[in-house]
């Protein structure tokens, strides 16, 4: 699904125009950004959390040469969903 038709059906279901859900998805999206770069996580109960994890430095294998790089630690963004989420997606799977 896209960013579009994501807009076109909130504000179908919320009865707000295209333009005021755009800018609520926008100020939604850039609030999770903005707090994960802090270091902050973003937990929606029923939807689950946005997280920032570490990645620890490591070697790894140049498969085209077979040269050992080294890869520099990292932090990336994770989402774990909530049980709710998970379940809804499981029904939704077995019907």
């Amino acid at each position: 699904m896209t960013k579009v038709k994501l807009i076109e059906i909130i504000s179908r279901r919320t009865g707000l125009t295209k333009r005021e859900t755009e800018a609520v998805l926008s100020g939604f999206t850039e609030t999770v950004k903005e707090a994960l770069s802090e270091g902050e996580s973003v937990n929606i109960r029923g939807f689950g959390s946005f997280r920032v994890q570490e990645r620890s430095a490591r070697n790894a294998r140049n498969l085209a040469t077979g040269e050992i790089m080294r890869i520099k630690a990292k932090r990336v963004p994770t989402f774990k969903p909530s049980r709710e989420l998970k379940d809804h997606v499981l029904t939704r799977d077995s019907e």
